[in-house]
């Protein structure tokens, strides 16, 4: 099956199991007092970031109308040095949430890198567990572990913000990325975005109050940006010694996980990124994006997506960092409250 038939129908939202429907399922989703009505108001940090944008292409500290310092938590600061484009994606949730979301950010993180900075995939699972037992360990009342995710995201979990079962099955995706054999076929992994890129924002979605339908529109939008940060990463992943790409399709290229590791700026290789960075625009263009306005922070992702896929497709060259443009397109989006 075509990556495009099977990304349209994952980002279409049909059928797909996760985070949204269990929720809806086993009325285990945001109850609706929690739901967030209004378009997200344009907090003092994201006034600042319009007004000036600093050379690291972060939004600046400084209050805009105010000219007071804004200080981030260190979760808020964490979040910012490690995964900037949801950081500012963040900055569009309500502010009674954006601490929920900047954790979240942050388990991202920890959780993509397990298999990165580990030696081995056993290793790797060890990590992916850890963070397991310290959501679990939440749930049971017990004293959060002494780190510096862990920490704040327990306080995050103690006060309702993110459900421990959502955390746990964003870990739970991540084992794929042990598996030596890697992903062997399209519809693994189309799930593995699901999972990973997509869980992140159904999980945020339901942070912000999103509905099990919702939820599952946002995973869809997600995996588009999953998607992306995949094909923009071959060079990098070769160089961790890993391939990410489906077997089945490297096959159909005549190409192995192998070859793409060794020689990840090949024209089959190159070629193989292009129709697949051109499958996941056209499926984009036709995914739902009708989420309220009070969720746009877990939809902002998509926007990215959208532009790395294009340039993908045209064999373009992607930046190592974002551009003014980037940023502006996302915070207009925020803004205008809508993908």
């Amino acid at each position: 099956m075509e990556l495009e038939r099977l990304l349209a129908h994952a980002v279409g939202g049909e059928g797909a199991g996760g985070v949204g429907q269990r929720g809806q399922a086993e009325g285990h989703g945001v109850s609706p007092d929690r739901r967030t009505k209004r378009g997200p108001r344009l907090p003092v940090e994201v006034g600042g970031a319009l007004s000036r944008v600093n050379r690291s292409g972060l939004p600046s500290g400084r209050a805009g109308p105010h000219r007071g310092d804004v200080s981030l938590s260190p979760i808020g600061a964490f979040a910012r040095a490690h995964d900037p484009d949801r950081f500012l994606c963040a900055l569009f949730a309500p502010a009674e949430a954006r601490e929920a979301i900047f954790a979240l950010i942050a388990l991202n993180h920890e959780l993509a890198r397990a298999r990165e900075a580990a030696t081995n995939p056993l290793a790797a699972m060890i990590r992916l567990q850890w963070w397991r037992d310290a959501v679990e360990e939440v749930r049971a009342g017990r004293p959060a572990r002494r780190h510096e995710v862990a920490g704040p995201l327990a306080a995050v979990i103690a006060q309702g913000g993110l459900e421990p079962d959502d955390l746990i099955a964003l870990a739970d995706a991540r084992e794929a990325e042990a598996e030596e054999e890697g992903l062997a076929t399209e519809e693994a992994f189309v799930a593995w975005l699901r999972g990973t890129a997509g869980g992140w924002s159904a999980v945020a979605g339901r942070a912000l109050g999103a509905s099990a339908e919702e939820a599952e529109v946002l995973r869809g939008l997600g995996a588009a940006y999953g998607l992306a940060g995949v094909l923009r990463s071959i060079a990098a992943h070769a160089g961790q010694g890993r391939c990410l790409l489906p077997a089945d399709r490297l096959a159909r290229a005549g190409l192995n996980a192998e070859a793409v590791i060794g020689a990840p700026d090949a024209p089959a290789v190159l070629d193989l990124r292009r129709e697949m960075a051109a499958e996941g625009l056209t499926a984009l263009a036709r995914a739902r994006r009708d989420v309220p306005r009070g969720l746009v922070a877990a939809a902002l992702p998509a926007v990215l997506a959208r532009r790395d896929l294009a340039r993908l497709a045209r064999g373009g060259a992607l930046p190592q960092g974002r551009g003014v443009g980037d940023r502006l397109v996302v915070m207009l989006a925020g803004l205008r409250g809508r993908v």
